[in-house]
């Protein structure tokens, strides 16, 4: 793959990793160019187990790079951001969950997700565009957490609304929006990268 193909698409799912129902599973199906950080055999609650596959998959693509990670995967995204191993064009990050105060039932506890190495979540600012994607009433976050976040990676806020958690239990499925959001964020970037050639 080379920069003529045009850019990569490389998914980065939460905790639950692959969902058939999930849009990150939908979005990859209806992109040209797209890798999916694959799912962990073993230490599976391994921060830096997950920042290495991710790693990995970026080792394997050539040319431009967007990123699009959901729930967890966006810490995953923001932590391997601190020490980047390779330029990427921008991500967009959805409902990143606050992994410092308790989740609900059965989800890990604070204490579990700091003994495999997920705090403290970075606060700051991404070496690459974001746009982070914000709900209302994410039983995961408050939206004043997620807003904090995404002022502190120097990241655009996008307030969704109410969509829970964007996952399955909440109804998505299929999120157009989203497929919408990458596409703006890789339209202007593309034409920032075209502008610096000229």
């Amino acid at each position: 793959m080379n920069d003529t193909a045009g850019p990569t698409v490389v998914i980065v799912p939460g905790l639950r990793d692959h969902v058939a129902d999930h849009w990150q599973t939908l979005l990859a199906d209806r992109l040209p160019r797209v890798r999916t950080v694959p799912p962990l055999e073993d230490d599976k609650l391994s921060l830096t187990a997950r920042i290495a596959a991710l790693d990995s998959v970026l080792a394997e693509v050539s040319g431009p790079v967007y990123l699009v990670a959901h729930s967890a995967g966006v810490v995953i995204t923001v932590r391997w951001a601190q020490s980047p191993t390779r330029p990427v064009r921008a991500a967009l990050l959805a409902t990143p969950p606050d992994l410092e105060s308790a989740l609900p039932a059965g989800y890990p506890s604070p204490e579990e997700l700091d003994a495999h190495g997920w705090m403290p979540i970075p606060r700051r600012r991404l070496p690459f565009p974001s746009m982070v994607a914000a709900s209302r009433n994410d039983p995961l976050a408050s939206y004043r957490c997620v807003s904090g976040m995404a002022e502190a990676w120097g990241s655009h806020l996008v307030d969704l609304g109410e969509v829970g958690h964007l996952n399955p239990a909440s109804g998505y499925g299929a999120w157009p929006h989203g497929e919408q959001l990458l596409a703006q964020l890789m339209d202007t970037q593309e034409q920032v990268a075209g502008e610096g050639m000229r």
